[in-house]
């Protein structure tokens, strides 16, 4: 850091008492997420209004300092990584729940609210917020809307972008803009809120959320399903939309996956499959008892290994709570997983899970995959082990020809986690000349000096 930027630094410090931390450690703390890149930053900015989230922008934009936001830190894609320095303006501090009206079915929320205590919030008002992203314990709003955040309702219920109506967003020049409403319906100008959703914090910093509530479905069934083949799986995957079913959720996993789940969870229903599927329903009660029943004579004509049925929310979240150890389990496996959240149409499931198995023999690396098959957007983890020799090299190669291969397929680079630095050199290759030159075009708009996480993919 140049004497000039610590000076400056120093000043906004002591205009922002509390809010500005200079101390190594700290800043240390904030220097990446969870995935592999790091870069400590000049100062980290712990600001508990508007007001003083307008400040520095005011502050970083005259004296050009980068400016970085985060959330929780829970990203995979180094996407709050400060890599030209600057400010870390995290936004933990500012996250109380400002209102939630039963009667608008909205939720006024602060960005640092966690996703997990706004929807325990909601729920025992009889709503529900439905995005319910797997690390929903740990992450909080502002980051699940700056990412659009998905999970594995998002199937039937759509995703954070659905239930976003209104923002407040502080701009790179430090100009407090409100855009959208409370109401469910508005057609007034442009669809500005949702230009920030995604937006990675490349666009401004979202300080204050209005969401959209829904009635609680009072009951949940679910059915958990082993295959002795992925084709199997999927064909029954297939099979329930056929049939007319939309399901909250549709999970799937590959036999890695499994095998390593088992090693951690010691689940007998796991021993053996080499495929295994979640399909749940929600709604009222003598509805989803009746459906699910015909929902699991469909799957049993496929001749699954077995059948497990879970009715109400404690015997679901028994299922749940295995699903929720998949990411962990192949973390204990020692290896280094490279976890892709891609997208393929759902018609080319089948395609992309025979692809994985192609991959990991032509590279010698497990290819782990699993996640939310209803909508196409599997986790396709590549584990490697970086200290055998060329390891590194088989792990760029198998995701150069995998992000090739999904985006010939009509798919998507990312699903949920978006493109941060992990996925950054191969933008080009997912987005044309003419859309790439449209999201500079908004960028310059916005962030003319560039100030606003800088050095990402836009």
């Amino acid at each position: 850091m140049s004497p000039a930027r610590f000076k400056s630094l120093q000043r906004l410090k002591k205009s922002l008492p509390g809010e500005i931390v200079l101390s190594p450690a700290t800043l240390a703390n904030y220097a990446g997420d969870k995935w592999f890149a790091t870069h400590q930053p000049d100062a980290v900015a712990l600001p508990r209004s508007t007001r003083s989230v307008s400040a520095i922008l005011r502050f970083a934009q005259e004296h050009n300092i980068p400016v970085t936001p985060r959330g929780a830190g829970h990203g995979y894609v180094g996407g709050c990584v400060p890599v030209r320095g600057g400010i870390v303006l995290s936004l933990e501090r500012m996250n109380r729940i400002l209102d939630i009206n039963a009667a608008d079915f909205v939720a006024v929320v602060q960005p640092g609210v966690n996703t997990k205590r706004l929807q325990g919030a909601v729920e025992r008002r009889g709503l529900f917020y439905p995005p319910d992203p797997a690390s929903r314990a740990d992450n909080f709003i502002g980051g699940n809307i700056a990412t659009n955040a998905g999970g594995p309702r998002c199937l039937k219920y759509g995703v954070t972008r659905d239930y976003v109506l209104g923002l407040e967003v502080v701009l790179a020049d430090g100009t407090v803009v409100r855009l959208g409403s409370r109401t469910h319906k508005n057609k007034t100008g442009f669809d500005l809120h949702r230009l920030f959703v995604g937006s990675e914090g490349l666009l401004g910093v979202i300080t204050e959320a209005t969401l959209k509530l829904i009635p609680w479905p009072p009951f949940r069934a679910n059915l958990a399903v082993g295959f002795d083949s992925m084709p199997l799986a999927v064909r029954t995957l297939h099979a329930i939309f056929r049939a007319g079913f939309l399901p909250c959720a549709l999970e799937l996993a590959d036999e890695f996956t499994l095998a390593a789940a088992y090693q951690r969870t010691k689940s007998d229903r796991l021993r053996g499959c080499r495929a295994h599927l979640i399909v749940e329903l929600d709604g009222q009660t003598q509805s989803v008892r009746r459906e699910i029943q015909d929902l699991e004579k469909i799957i049993r004509r496929q001749k699954p290994l077995f059948v497990e049925r879970g009715l109400g929310a404690a015997q679901c979240e028994k299922v749940w709570k295995i699903r929720r150890e998949f990411s962990y389990a192949l973390r204990d496996t020692g290896l280094t997983k490279l976890n892709e959240d891609v997208v393929v149409p759902r018609s080319r499931l089948e395609d992309l899970f025979k692809f994985a198995d192609q991959l990991q023999k032509k590279h010698k690396l497990p290819v782990a995959c699993f996640g939310h098959a209803g909508d196409g957007n599997i986790h396709t983890n590549v584990m490697v082990d970086y200290a055998q020799p060329g390891a590194e090299r088989r792990a760029e190669a198998a995701l150069d020809e995998l992000f090739r291969w999904v985006l010939g397929a009509g798919g998507a680079l990312s699903g949920e986690h978006g493109i941060g630095l992990a996925k950054k050199r191969w933008w080009p290759q997912a987005v044309s000349a003419e859309a790439r030159a449209l999201h500079h075009t908004v960028k310059r708009a916005l962030d003319p000096k560039g100030i606003l996480n800088p050095g990402k993919f836009v």
